[in-house]
């Protein structure tokens, strides 16, 4: 809306206003005409004139004519006449005789008659008004009874205009008269809606709404530039009144996010103006369009509450905290503007909601403050109590070995990425803890991977380049993606040790699925002589066998080899023998063959589903071990199943016997209902800060313990009097869900969730694992089995069990959730020892 227009529909409300409030002494009341036919010749062009027919002698219409002469000057005020006419007693016209005088009123616009109103349905000054001015606006004010409708109206308006929708229980009530004394000034820039339906205003709200109460929403059509999206809609949170109506629109109409280059003490907006709150998102230049995508997300849970304003550090000198990163100016007159560190977009919707919380903030701040002042007076800033943060500034003065790493820019990154078939680009933020580490390994890799051709590694310092990084989509830090020409990138997200890395980026050279010519080669690569650039890899190695009849699974299975790419070892044979192949195996295709590291032979799995999802999901639950030993990079791909974990301590490897009874157990379940794994202490020392948490003194070793993270926290521990065998198990794991059995100890309720998003690792990880449940972090809630071993207590069919078709990732949080910007950089710098003490 232009500033012209801005300023016309201003003054207009003023003056509405200003009319409505300023008593006048007879300047406008009812006219008196002496006979319809001097009233129809002095009627005007264009303007309108609510009249009532009535004989010169009426007792009984002294009611209705109190309310009509005092809405006479209500009406006035929109260019409406109110008339009596009077009657004479040898008038027997249309308007004059016994059915209609003193029983209706006529609204005229003109010569012309718009509307005739029984005059019980003008039983007072508000129903008068409204139902005027509703007759008047009828072809501008759209009355809907179903969502259809509705809807309808929506996707008409969508891209071009706003919507006003107004829900009033009945016409002719003060609620109704105000939307339509706000739609006689704002229709001509809101499409304007009216229900007193109440079957739609659930319709649509996701609440109960109370039907006896009149509701107000904006509608932001204007936005929604596409079919399918939603208008998003803003409810008036106040009465149903002229002026909060008007106060409701003037903010709707207010720029969603405000951007300031000025001393906020001297910023005015119109939430100031109307009495709301102003928060300011302390922004630079490195981080602008995450703290921009950060005000616009804070501005639409604060709209209507208060103002959104994105102020740039840059432009304006601030006498604050270099940490602070948001500001909050109320308009109260003379009250300074707070200065802020906040976490997250919940502290500030709070802040703004709760006015004791600012308080509070600031109260913990200089906590924090004099804990500061402590800190320095101690001298050991340089030894953080977070481990990443103190391992990487025990070395932060050594250097790393960057050589054969290829420093990226604006200027050289895309031409760069033609020099090599393959191009590794690791994206990190200098001044993060996490990706000083990461950088570390990633020097090692390169050391390691130093000479093979058609692999070019590379690195882009966020903090120096964010365009750059913001125009490639890089949200976390860090992050490594494999460039190929012509394809879109791979990125990785698995643990970040050097193995790993390396591994992943040797094997995505290999084209996944690799394609198979005959036979004699399917059967060598299941024998596990493979070609030159798969031999160094020790994966898992998957075969899948299709017969020209199932082209759809073939399909499904190459474009899983796609989304798999660095991370499995995957052939693929379709040739004309491939049932000969396949039936060998004991299945039939489509199917896949698994021949697992260690020489144990080849498994025939049945592919029956054949959705890229479904085989991604089977693929990667298949390669999972079944008994397998839990090492600090494997914990987060069996945690994220969900189960319970029947779990042996070994002081060293376990015995042969231990071995053979376990995998007897975790093979012979056919509705498997945990996972059966065992720690090697040597090799994960971590394993006895386990111990230490489940029991005050470390037990003797091995130890077999049930352990359910997801569900209670109890530990139970095998009676150390019995020998591990699979029999002895089983009844163990009976006593155990009849309830017979005492758990030595229960892990406290404490929220082991990381304390800031760039330290949540198995979420990094999630993208790449969309098959598997939450991550630990989050609580489960899972009905237990009939018994903890499985449905039946015993059983010799090897079947796994698979996880569920409607098993699904987690939605990624909406850009900007989290103060990532400003906020999280200074938190990650200024204050690591604080934060992070948790990990």
């Amino acid at each position: 809306m232009s500033a012209q227009k801005d300023a016309w529909v201003s003054s207009l409300v003023f003056l509405l206003f200003s009319a409505c409030s300023i008593p006048r002494s007879g300047s406008a009341s009812l006219q008196q005409e002496p006979s319809p036919q001097h009233y129809f010749s002095g009627l005007e062009a264009g303007r309108a004139s609510l009249a009532f027919f009535t004989p010169s002698v009426s007792p009984g219409a002294q009611p209705f004519l109190e309310q009509i002469e005092s809405s006479a000057e209500a009406l006035q005020d929109y260019g409406v006449s109110v008339v009596k006419v009077n009657c004479p007693k040898e008038d027997v016209s249309r308007y004059c005789d016994k059915e209609n005088a003193l029983r209706k009123a006529f609204l005229f616009r003109g010569n012309r008659l718009i509307r005739e109103f029984p005059t019980d349905s003008l039983f007072d000054v508000n129903s008068i008004v409204a139902n005027v001015l509703f007759a008047l606006l009828f072809n501008e004010v759209k009355y809907v009874e179903t969502l259809a409708d509705l809807e309808n109206i929506e996707n008409v308006l969508k891209g071009k205009s706003n919507m006003v929708f107004a829900y009033v229980p009945a016409t002719g009530t003060a609620e109704h008269r105000a939307v339509m004394e706000a739609a006689f000034v704002y229709g001509t820039i809101h499409q304007f809606v009216l229900t007193t339906e109440a079957a739609l205003l659930k319709a649509t709200s996701h609440d109960d709404p109370d039907v006896s109460s009149a509701w107000l929403l904006f509608c932001h059509c204007q936005r929604a530039t596409e079919p399918a999206q939603p208008c998003r809609r803003t409810a008036l949170a106040q009465p149903l009144t002229l002026l909060n109506i008007h106060r409701h629109l003037q903010l709707m109409g207010a720029p969603l996010v405000t951007e300031v280059a000025e001393d906020p003490e001297k910023i005015s907006t119109v939430h100031l103006q109307l009495g709301l709150p102003l928060v300011f998102i302390l922004s630079q230049k490195e981080t602008y369009e995450a703290d921009r995508r950060t005000a616009e997300f804070v501005a639409w849970q604060l709209l209507g509450k208060a103002g959104v304003a994105l102020l740039s550090r840059d432009l304006v000198h601030l006498n604050v905290l270099h940490r602070s990163n948001v500001a909050l100016k109320t308009p109260d007159e003379g009250m300074p503007i707070q200065y802020l560190v906040l976490e997250d977009t919940d502290e500030v919707i709070t802040l703004v909601e709760d006015k004791n919380k600012v308080k509070q903030i600031q109260e913990d701040e200089q906590e924090e403050e004099e804990e500061d002042e402590d800190e320095k007076e101690n001298n050991n800033q340089d030894i953080q109590d977070d481990q990443v943060v103190e391992a990487v500034s025990r070395v932060k003065k050594r250097e790393l070995p960057m050589e054969q790493i290829l420093v990226l820019t604006e200027e050289n990154f895309h031409s760069s990425l033609s020099e090599a078939a393959r191009t590794v680009v690791l994206f990190y933020a200098s001044w993060e803890a996490v990706s000083l580490t990461v950088l570390r390994s990633y020097s090692e890799v390169a050391a390691h991977l130093k000479g093979t051709p058609g692999v070019l590694l590379s690195r882009v310092n966020c903090w120096d380049w964010p365009g750059l990084c913001s125009q490639e989509n890089v949200t976390q830090f860090p992050s490594m993606r494999i460039y190929k020409e012509g394809q879109q990138s791979v990125t990785y997200g698995g643990m970040w040790g050097t193995e790993e890395l390396s591994s992943f980026i040797l094997l995505s050279q290999v084209s996944c699925p690799l394609k198979l010519a005959t036979m004699d080669e399917a059967e060598r690569y299941l024998r596990g002589e493979f070609p030159p650039e798969l031999s160094s890899h020790h994966h898992t190695s998957l075969l899948g066998v299709f017969s020209t009849a199932t082209s759809e699974a073939r399909e499904a299975f190459e474009e899983a080899g796609n989304i798999l790419s660095g991370q499995v070892r995957m052939g693929m044979y379709f040739e004309d023998d491939a049932l000969a192949l396949s039936q060998k195996y004991s299945v039939s295709p489509p199917a896949l063959l698994l021949a697992r590291s260690g020489g144990r032979g080849v498994e025939g799995i049945a592919l029956s589903k054949h959705s890229v999802q479904d085989v991604v999901q089977m693929i990667r639950y298949e390669l999972l071990d079944i008994f397998p030993e839990i090492t600090v990079p494997n914990l987060p791909q069996y945690l994220q199943l969900g189960k319970p974990f029947l779990i042996l301590f070994s002081a060293g490897d376990i015995s042969q016997k231990e071995s053979k009874e376990m995998l007897k157990l975790a093979k012979g379940r056919p509705q498997q209902a945990f996972v059966a794994c065992w720690l090697n202490l040597k090799k994960t020392p971590v394993g006895h800060g386990i111990l230490r948490t489940y029991f005050s003194t470390t037990p003797s070793l091995p130890v077999l313990l049930w352990v359910d993270l997801h569900a209670g926290g109890q530990v139970f521990k095998f009676p150390s009097e019995q020998s591990i065998t699979e029999m002895n198990i089983l009844s163990w794991l009976e006593k155990l869900q009849a309830g017979l059995e005492i758990p030595s100890s229960t892990l406290s309720e404490e929220d082991w969730k990381p304390p800031l998003p760039a330290y949540d690792f198995l979420q990094m990880m999630e993208p790449s694992v969309p098959e598997l449940s939450p991550h630990p972090g989050d609580t489960l809630v899972q009905h237990p089995p009939k018994s903890p071993g499985g449905d039946t207590a015993r059983g010799d069919t090897a079947t796994r069990e698979e996880p569920s078709q409607e098993s699904r990732a987690e939605e990624v949080g909406s850009p900007g959730r989290d103060l990532r910007g400003t906020a999280l950089r200074l938190a990650a710098r200024d204050k690591q020892g604080k934060r992070h003490s948790e990990l």
